[in-house]
């Protein structure tokens, strides 16, 4: 349409006056400023791109405990999209990624949405104000008179509209702002919904890519053999039966064993076993469980560092009216991931690709360089996402057999341990020999309390320079922050290493210390003669979110009241910065422990996506009832002889008992959520069966007193 001005002053003059028409005329009004074309890297976090598609590279691994979904929530929640709009992907290995809490690229301790909290929250602000600026610039009105869809749409006030594709490029030429304000908790509206997570489609369909999932172009496959006790090391091997074998690429030495490479994994396999190799033991040939508790027992007769100390308990115990004492032994556990420990890598002479269900990225990243003789910076880590971690994938004794092979044959290698090299050659959670003691005065109050804690640290051989002049704070959770009111305090601990290595497991030492610490709570009830709860809650006066765990947990399962035949047990504990509460109802059918409900109140602060709480919850105390019941790695001759599930035993769909879970509404900073509710399980089962039998458990799994129960 094109109107000259003249006519158009012609035929308006026919209309009888007062009439105003609104009418558009092109070629006479502004027209909407073309924005120049391009992508957003807003920060290390988030990208935009001209085609509008929002995408969040996730520093933290996916291992189940819903990262892929929560993260993405927290930018969402900033940047005014619904959190279907975003795409993830897993994040390179970079410093850009390291976790403020644990100071490294690392996924572990709970702590992914707790590091992530304001960090990505104000990642999302920084995009939201850059986009929401180069827009408002363009159509040259005030930037707070816009808003964000949640389609990613940027609306002005007089309806214009852009998407973040159109304006990304204009965005990128912005400064990011430093101080961006976020969201009021009571203006959220992504962060605290029920969210359905991001990783089921593909887990669905079967396209999202696990670790064992990897296949590469020319890809060939290995099988590792590893010395067959704890610590020993490769002699010779004769490969001549081996490379007769069909698929027989080639036999490589590594610094973990011999990699035999095939075109298949099977063919690997079967041509490692034909191997004949001879190893020596080295220190641990002799070495047991006798043995291992030996040590520990002795060396709990010394002094510890003090971990926590207030008034003076010996003069306190000297003067108590009645002193309780006891001991308590924890058992060596594996990890049990699903998906076994495995790496494929891709060795090229100037650089270095690792396809790799990992925990740690820069870590598996200068390992694999030290591996492939190149520079960190020249090895690429593709994380993938994880059938299980359970911290078991914070070590990377799994990576460099993988490069190693790659390097010798020149091809790309995907090394996959077996079910049994993985149960024989984990890096086992510690085992732990405590002594607790308590002193009451003549009016049968509690005015003393030391725990005693010796077992290895796992800090002190992944990362020693952290503990090198301090305690190691993996060692000392749920002990240290011992809540109850008691005026003389004393908690320490000796680190007495076994000889053999051990790893960070699920809860890490909280399953640990709660068992000690909330199992003893229990006997102290019982001498004075009073209820568990009550007892509790007595010396929980100024710890009002532990009191209001313990009180909803014990109203929801109807504490003291359970079904006929059946018994109930309480624990408490407060662990990465998340309290909780466990009642757990039990039974006695044939002589042996059923576990038929547990009940869990939760205080994580901030939820962020309630759903992946409880499921977090209840896998967490699934992971707690195995170890409860079966855990335990039994070592003779320096061989462990636990290889898979038939030994180590798991727990089984039909022996699940219901779990309900109760979330606290909280405005707190978020807790973490993938590891509390395991440590819990173990005290509130025992101290149910105190309450059924009078038998009182200072040491697990129930499996050793003959008392777990099994299915049929």
């Amino acid at each position: 349409m094109s109107l000259a001005r003249r006519e158009f002053l012609r035929n308006t003059a026919l209309l009888s006056g007062g009439l105003v028409l609104a009418i558009h005329l092109p070629g006479c009004s502004k027209p909407q400023s073309v924005m120049p074309g391009g992508n957003l890297d807003a920060n290390a976090w988030l990208k935009i791109g001209a085609d509008n598609s929002i995408t969040f590279l996730c520093g933290r691994s996916e291992m189940g405990q819903g990262v892929y979904t929560a993260l993405p929530m927290l930018i969402a929640e900033e940047l005014g999209v619904a959190v279907s709009r975003i795409k993830v992907e897993f994040a390179p290995a970079g410093e850009a990624y390291t976790n403020n809490l644990l100071g490294s690229q690392i996924t572990g301790g709970s702590t992914s949405v707790r590091d992530a909290w304001e960090k990505l929250r104000k990642a999302g602000a920084q995009a939201r104000v850059m986009l929401v600026g180069a827009a408002a610039e363009a159509w040259g009105v005030p930037a707070n008179t816009c808003r964000v869809e949640e389609d990613g749409t940027i609306v002005s006030p007089h309806g214009k509209r852009f998407t973040f594709g159109d304006v990304a490029g204009a965005a990128s030429k912005r400064p990011v702002p430093e101080d961006v304000p976020l969201r009021d908790p009571n203006e959220f509206k992504v962060i605290g919904t029920a969210t359905k997570r991001l990783d089921t489609p593909a887990k669905v369909d079967g396209s999202a890519q696990y670790g064992i999932d990897v296949r590469l172009p020319d890809m060939l496959y290995a099988a590792l053999a590893q010395p067959p006790t704890l610590g020993g090391k490769l002699v010779s091997f004769d490969d001549s039966a081996a490379k007769s074998m069909p698929g027989f690429k080639a036999a490589v030495k590594t610094a973990s064993g011999v990699a035999v490479v095939a075109d298949s994994w099977w063919r690997a396999r079967k041509a490692r076993d034909a191997l004949k190799i001879r190893w020596e033991p080295g220190p641990n040939a002799t070495l047991s469980n006798a043995a291992i508790f030996g040590g520990l027992e002795r060396a709990s007769r010394q002094e510890g560092k003090v971990a926590r100390q207030e008034g003076d308990v010996a003069s306190a115990l000297k003067a108590a009216h009645r002193t309780i004492t006891r001991e308590y032994r924890l058992p060596l556990l594996a990890h049990a991931t699903l998906e076994p420990q495995n790496c494929t890598a891709d060795v090229r002479a100037d650089r270095c690709d690792i396809y790799v269900p990992t925990q740690l990225q820069l870590i598996a990243q200068s390992t694999a360089a030290q591996a492939a003789g190149l520079k960190p910076e020249q090895v690429n880590v593709h994380t993938t996402f994880l059938g299980g971690g359970f911290g078991r994938r914070l070590d990377v004794d799994f990576i460099p057999a993988a490069v190693e092979a790659s390097k010798a044959v020149g091809k790309p290698v995907k090394l996959l341990w077996t079910r049994e090299d993985d149960t024989t050659h984990d890096t086992y959670r510690p085992p732990a020999f405590d002594t607790v003691t308590a002193g009451f005065d003549r009016d049968g109050r509690l005015t003393a309390f030391r725990l005693h804690l010796v077992g290895p640290s796992v800090t002190a051989r992944l990362f020693p320079a952290a503990v090198e002049k301090t305690i190691d704070p993996f060692a000392i959770e749920a002990a240290a922050n011992y809540p109850y009111d008691v005026p003389n305090i004393l908690v320490d601990y000796v680190q007495h290493e076994i000889g053999i290595d051990v790893g960070y497991v699920r809860s890490v030492s909280h399953a640990l210390n709660c068992f000690v610490v909330e199992s003893f709570m229990d006997e102290l009830a019982h001498e004075s003669k009073k209820d568990p709860v009550e007892f509790r809650m007595g010396l929980l006066a100024k710890q009002p979110r532990y009191r209001e765990v313990l009180r909803l947990a014990t109203q929801e399962a109807r504490y003291g009241s359970p079904p006929k035949g059946r018994t109930h047990g309480v624990a408490v504990m407060e662990g990465y910065g998340t309290y909780m509460a466990q009642v757990a109802e039990i039974s006695l059918e044939g002589g042996k422990v059923k576990v038929h409900r547990i009940v869990c109140a939760v205080d994580c602060g901030q939820v962020v996506n309630p759903d992946t709480v409880v499921a977090q919850v209840e896998s967490g105390i699934v992971f707690g009832l195995t170890s409860t019941l079966w855990g335990d790695i039994d070592v003779r001759n320096g061989r462990v002889q636990q290889t898979n599930f038939d030994t180590y035993r798991l727990l089984r769909m039909q022996e699940m008992p219901r779990i309900d879970t109760y979330l606290v509404d909280s405005r707190e900073a978020p807790g973490g959520i993938g590891e509390p509710a395991t440590a819990l399980v173990a005290p509130a089962i025992c101290n149910a069966i105190h309450v059924a039998t009078g038998r009182r458990l200072r040491s697990l799994p129930l499996a050793r007193h003959k008392l777990a129960w099994r299915s049929t």
